[in-house]
């Protein structure tokens, strides 16, 4: 079975490739969703779905086929195994990244082989629930890349001076110094708020 689905986030390509291949920050992203360990380049986890009447929790792997930088192309294997035996699922999944006026659109593509229950119930609601899961890992991927901007702009947020109370007293007198501690932390506030 053949999916086809595509997203836009609003970051720049450099990032957005950056973040889409490492699937130790994607993995969280995506609905159902729990990497368990990385060895090497495989990356082993699980993915719960509900698909019609069925519930099937997916152990399995991933790995990337191919990762271009330069042309923004990435082949991710995945498969895995139901663990209550209702079936098994392969999957070639192809994202294209291009920029457009300074968000990325991705463009994925997805080659699902599903064998078992989950194939005899689930195969007409399969495109509907992908589409939903591949909207909601965009909002997720996008509220991860937003929570990744702002931590950075609080890491380069000036140091405080360093400066002794003792040497403030002796300048301004103990009630300035207290009038001018506070205005300092109120100063700090807003331009907190302001780079969130």
């Amino acid at each position: 079975m053949i999916l086809e689905h595509g997203f836009t986030v609003a970051v720049p390509i450099a990032e957005a490739w950056q973040t889409m291949t490492d699937l130790e920050v994607v993995a969280p992203c995506l609905p159902g969703a729990n990497l368990d360990r990385v060895d090497g380049d495989d990356y082993f986890g699980t993915i719960a779905v509900k698909i019609g009447a069925i519930s099937a929790r997916f152990a399995g792997s991933a790995h990337f086929v191919e990762r271009d930088e330069k042309s923004h192309h990435a082949v991710l294997h995945a498969d895995g195994r139901d663990q209550r035996g209702a079936g098994k699922a392969t999957a070639l999944i192809t994202a294209d990244l291009s920029d457009h006026d300074g968000a990325t659109t991705v463009a994925l593509l997805t080659d699902l082989k599903i064998t078992g229950k989950v194939a005899q119930f689930g195969r007409g609601v399969l495109p509907d629930l992908s589409a939903k899961m591949i909207d909601q890992f965009a909002a997720n991927l996008e509220a991860t890349l937003a929570q990744g901007r702002a931590s950075e702009a609080r890491a380069k947020e000036p140091a405080a001076a360093q400066i002794s109370t003792a040497d403030l007293v002796s300048a301004a007198g103990p009630k300035r110094v207290v009038v001018a501690i506070a205005a300092f932390f109120a100063l700090v506030l807003v331009v907190r708020r302001l780079l969130r």
